[in-house]
């Protein structure tokens, strides 16, 4: 979603079931057949004073239990094998960053295609940004979501006897919409909160943000944003694939210049479509090592899951004012995946 959206409603109980819960789904549940394996871990996260869960798909051979990962009423979910064997060996790592208002849970069709790849993929949800767990002041805070992959990336560094599958040494970061930003910021991009002050002021940048901020009453210049230009680098970080970044207008051109690994960035739609709070074109110019390319014929929310014949209908009840379910017209969100998985996948297989 755009940097600041939240949605609340929709997909509430996505990942609601709890570990008892998840003993007796189990059961019930046929042997898992394909490769692609998940399982669920939790990092303590200073900047939240608690703990941040977090998804990780991971190359497997057939066991487990066959589950579905992310579906409800609006959007399909992707098979997966919970508890699957892992394969042997150690493999590169990819941390994807959702959007404002979306779950790890809406990337299985990417990270499924990773795992299978060769990948290990790991998907934190952002507290204050996550489905069911989202607030319009929350969103504001941007600086939190770097600092939480960076936590992730902690405990997974520092237990490495019990994540045996993951190579520590070549970390890759992928980001949506506001988890392009935080990729960016991962990268070395700073915020200058100046500009973030502003960012609602003149313009509604094409999206949604500002009338959502508005909605709740929330006032950038209002808040001390201060924390936003500070270096949240991660030095593990080795590559970025960037999609759609949210307030990319606010990053500085000298840290832009600065970031020294190099990225994918991505746009979704042709020339002259793309909303001005995501276009990335400017900012790809600037970084030394960027590749910057299209995906023709799609949108904003071409990297959400595929949705149900239902969902339009869904997200009208529930209030939803941005098109979720809609596309550019001249593909199907599937065409649009697929364009996507070989984007990436091929740039990460160049890097990694």
């Amino acid at each position: 979603m755009p940097i600041f959206k939240s949605i609340t409603k929709i997909t509430a109980f996505v990942g609601a079931i709890g570990p008892a819960g998840w003993a007796i789904y189990d059961l019930t549940r046929p042997p898992y057949d394909g490769t692609a394996g998940i399982t669920y871990s939790a990092a303590y996260a200073p900047v939240r004073g608690g703990e941040v869960d977090f998804a990780i798909w991971y190359p497997a051979n057939p066991g487990g239990k066959a589950v579905t990962v992310g579906g409800n009423g609006v959007f399909y979910g992707t098979p997966a094998g919970r508890g699957a064997p892992h394969r042997e060996g150690r493999f590169p790592v990819v941390v994807i960053s959702h959007g404002a208002g979306g779950n790890a849970g809406q990337f299985g069709w990417i990270a499924s295609e990773l795992a299978q790849a060769g990948y290990v993929v790991v998907l934190p949800n952002h507290p204050g940004t996550t489905t069911g767990n989202a607030s319009a002041e929350a969103a504001v805070r941007v600086w939190e979501r770097p600092a939480d992959v960076s936590a992730v990336l902690d405990e997974l560094t520092a237990n490495t006897e019990d994540y045996p599958y993951i190579d520590p040494d070549q970390i890759s970061a992928l980001g949506f919409s506001a988890g392009g930003y935080t990729a960016l910021a991962l990268a070395g991009a700073r915020v200058d909160p100046d500009r973030l002050h502003r960012f609602c002021d003149d313009t509604d940048h094409g999206m949604s943000d500002c009338a959502f901020l508005a909605h709740f009453g929330i006032d950038l210049h209002s808040f001390d944003l201060s924390p936003a230009g500070q270096d949240l680098r991660d030095p593990r970080i080795t590559d970025a694939v960037i999609v759609d970044p949210g307030i990319v207008s606010t990053l500085t051109a000298e840290s832009l210049a600065e970031i020294a690994i190099p990225m994918q960035v991505i746009n979704l739609g042709d020339d002259g479509t793309i909303p001005a709070g995501v276009d990335a074109g400017v900012a790809a110019a600037l970084i030394p090592h960027a590749q910057y390319t299209l995906v023709p014929d799609s949108t904003h929310f071409s990297f959400l899951a595929q949705c149900k014949p239902s969902g339009t209908r869904i997200l009208k009840n529930e209030g939803e004012l941005d098109p979720l379910c809609d596309d550019a017209g001249g593909q199907s969100r599937a065409d649009i995946h697929s364009a996507l998985v070989g984007t990436i996948i091929g740039y990460l297989q160049r890097e990694t």
